[in-house]
This record gives C-alpha cells, structure tokens and sequence, in this order.
C-alpha cells in the first residue's frame, strides 16, 4: 500500500498528487540559512570536540590494541582513522615514526609455512585504503611513502586451475613472491605492485601504475604495465638561497 502511494505521488498528474508532490520536494530540500559567524564557530567546535574524540581514542584504544599484534615496539607510531585491519596469520615489525591510516588492510596468506612475515622501516607512510597482501615476505624501507589505495600483491588468493578455486583450495606456491620496497620509494595513488618485485631505492612510481617486474634505483615508472620513463637525478645540496626560499 505504501509503494502504491508512493508511486501515485511520484507519477499521477491530478492536482491533489501534485500538491502532494511539491510539499514532498519542499520539506526534502529545506534548509536553516547559514548564520556565518555562528556556524563557523559551530563548525571550530564540532572539530575541536571530534578532534578531541579522536585523539583519546587513538592513544587510549587504537594504537595499544594493534601495537599487541606487533613483533616490537614500533616507537612514535601514529594511526590516524582508526586500527588498520589485520586478516590471517602474519608477522610484522615497524620501525619508529611511522604513520599508518586506519583504513588499511595487512593480509597474510593463510597456507604459508613459516608465517608471512612484513617488515616495515623507519619514518614511512602508508595512506588510506591501501591493502598489503603478504605471501611470504613484504619488506618496505626507510623513508617509503605509499599513497591511498595502493595495493601490495604478495599472493593472489586463489588457483589457477578453475576446479581449484571452485573447491576453495587456496593459491599455490609457485603463484606467491616477496615484494622488496627499497629506502625512499614513493607509489603514487592506486599503485600496484606484484609478487616478486624489487622497486630500487629512491625510485617513482606514478598513480594508477601496476609493477610486474623489478625496476632499478632512481627512476620514474608509469603505466600498465609500469615502464622507465626517466631516470631521477639525486637533488644536490640546497644553497643559502634555497633555504631561504
């Protein structure tokens, strides 16, 4: 009954579900106008008070609850948005500084003998939604910053053969590599890498690309899959002038 009332508003052309229609569109996109100065200070509260929220959460909750899954004491990590979620078994060591979103996956392969193992540097960065799948060893350097929604392929989760998969047995091990992220790396948004690549130390990786082969030191890659587009020259030391500036 309800559908059909519905429906007669939405569709029928008498006066009376016009009627009906109009103050339907009216009380939906009513708004209270904007009093500037109160709702900014409004606005400075609301902020204040969930910042606030936040910050007890994130050292009272969050950061003690997954440092317990840790293998050290991953010195000044800060979590922001939450507890990244961690599936299967898996080992992991951070080093100091580092910064991790909330909103990040750390998966281990559930058939690996020994347990998965990711080592994490020191001072690296690891943005949101970014998932990092550990077939038997994920190793990330110093210095590392791994923008949103990038994606570490150590295992893929499942068979080739397509009796395999439809049974539910688990990836092979011929299918699993280690993926080594030297010190300085840098993956743009949306970065894939696959299982057994090497990414050299201070190299580029531009969004959207994915890795399926090992790439040299200090260069920029793009692409699917991702090529050498330049070399990158180590910066020289900054003048008086620079710093300035």
């Amino acid at each position: 009954m309800f559908h059909n009332l519905k429906v007669w508003i939405k569709t029928d052309d008498s006066l009376t579900a016009r009627i009906f229609r109009s103050t339907y569109f009216y009380i939906r996109n009513f708004q209270i106008p904007t009093i500037w100065v109160l709702h900014r200070s409004l606005y400075a509260l609301h902020k204040l008070i969930t910042g606030l929220i936040e910050w007890v959460l994130r050292v009272t909750y969050w950061t003690p609850l997954f440092k317990s899954r840790l293998e050290n004491t991953a010195p000044h990590l800060y979590l922001y948005g939450g507890m990244p979620l961690i599936t299967g078994p898996l080992s992991i060591r951070i080093g100091k500084d580092c910064r991790i979103s909330g909103v990040t996956t750390f998966s281990g392969r559930w058939s690996s003998d020994p347990k998965p193992s990711l080592i994490i540097g020191d001072n690296v960065g690891i943005g949101w939604q970014t998932t990092i799948a550990v077939g038997a060893r994920v190793e990330i350097g110093n210095n590392v910053r791994i923008a949103g929604r990038a994606f570490i392929a150590g295992y893929p989760g499942h068979p080739i053969n397509a009796k395999d998969r439809a049974a539910g047995l688990p990836d092979t091990k011929d299918q699993i590599g280690d993926v080594i992220l030297e010190d300085d790396v840098w993956l743009g948004t949306g970065v894939i890498v696959l299982a057994g690549v090497r990414i050299g130390a201070g190299s580029i990786i531009a969004s959207g690309s994915i890795v399926t082969r090992d790439l040299p030191p200090n260069v920029l890659a793009a692409g699917v899959p991702a090529k050498i587009i330049r070399n990158i020259e180590p910066k020289d030391e900054p003048t008086i002038l620079e710093c300035v500036q």
